[in-house]
């Protein structure tokens, strides 16, 4: 074992220290989604066979950056040559429920009630043209194809993109859970492979006005959501 003396061992550990912290700040933008060879019926359990292979990143700041109260919550990926699948669990405080759920049709103004949300671009030119894709506690949902140079941008709810759902609540722990599966074909018309890369950014909103809590992943430093400049990147990997 090699002696240091003390001044620069200190040196050392500050670099290593320093290293580490600007290794876990550039990573923390990034969202990697790992490879799986086929596509599975929608799981919404974190601690199955299918969501263990992924690779959590947190959802725990608000619009301005700031800590949300409550729970992290936890998002994985994972993706086949045809699909992206997407897991949120949602710790909650107060649920904000519609009344009249409909899980056979979309919701259109879903984002009034509690939701977790992605938005994910392929177009890295036109930063405004990307796609949303929301889902509920109860399992509703709504995708939109979301151009910000149009008046209306919500208009877009018309597009299908054909992704598909499933949700859950437990109220005993006061969790719920998303999962999604979005063709790749509705989010870009190019093939997908290891290494492809998305622009993306994830949201929450729970709870009732005036209460009302709205969760970021990268926040945006705006009231609206849908600022593409604060968008992260959202990886392939995995795939040998």
């Amino acid at each position: 074992m090699i002696s240091l003396p003390a001044n620069k061992y200190i040196i050392l550990h500050m670099v290593l220290i320093l290293s580490s912290f600007f290794a876990s700040g550039a990573d923390r933008g990034i969202f990697k989604s790992t490879y799986v060879e086929n596509n599975v019926t929608l799981e919404t359990n974190p601690r199955s066979e299918f969501w263990r292979g992924a690779i959590p990143v947190y959802m725990d700041m608000d619009n301005w950056g700031k800590p949300a109260s409550g729970g992290r919550t936890q998002i994985y990926s994972r993706w086949t040559k045809d699909s992206l699948y997407i897991l949120f669990v949602c710790p909650y405080q107060q649920l904000n429920l519609k009344p009249d759920p409909n899980t056979k049709s979309e919701t259109n103004e879903l984002w009034n009630w509690d939701v977790a949300e992605i938005f994910i671009g392929s177009d890295f030119k036109n930063i405004k043209h990307y796609k949303e894709f929301e889902i509920s506690p109860q399992g509703e949902w709504i995708d939109l194809n979301i151009n910000l140079e149009l008046p209306h941008h919500e208009d877009g709810w018309t597009w299908n993109s054909g992704f598909q759902t499933a949700a859950r609540i437990d109220r005993e722990e006061k969790t719920w859970y998303g999962a999604m599966r979005i063709p790749f074909r509705a989010i870009s018309e190019r093939a997908v492979k290891n290494g492809t890369v998305f622009r993306v950014n994830m949201f929450r909103t729970e709870g009732p006005a005036p209460d009302t809590k709205l969760i970021s992943w990268q926040p945006t430093m705006d009231e609206s959501f849908h600022v593409p400049e604060k968008f992260g990147r959202l990886k392939l990997v995995g795939k040998k």
